[in-house]
């Protein structure tokens, strides 16, 4: 089973743009929550993300890991590749 991957964006922001690139590029199937100027939804994902309210905001098993930078960050140490093998504990 593949890990459980979680994407908070704003469908016009560069960044959330290209860490979708990035997961789409290595084959990852995500769940994406588009939270255009819907603030309830900004609250759930500032709250899931240890306050932290930048997007885009990335969660693999529901460990957030940041966003785009922290992103690329882990995938040029391969510790991406070894997140995406993980599958979500049971």
């Amino acid at each position: 089973m593949a890990a459980n991957v979680e994407i908070y964006t704003w469908s016009s922001c560069p960044f959330c743009i290209r860490a979708k690139f990035l997961l789409t590029k290595k084959g990852v199937h995500f769940t994406e929550y588009c939270i255009d100027g819907d603030e309830e939804a900004r609250d759930i994902m500032t709250e899931r993300a240890d306050g932290r309210r930048s997007l885009p905001q990335i969660f693999i098993n529901n460990q957030g890991i940041g966003g785009c930078d922290e992103l690329y960050g882990l995938d040029s140490t391969g510790e991406l590749d070894q997140l995406l093998e993980q599958s979500v504990a049971q």
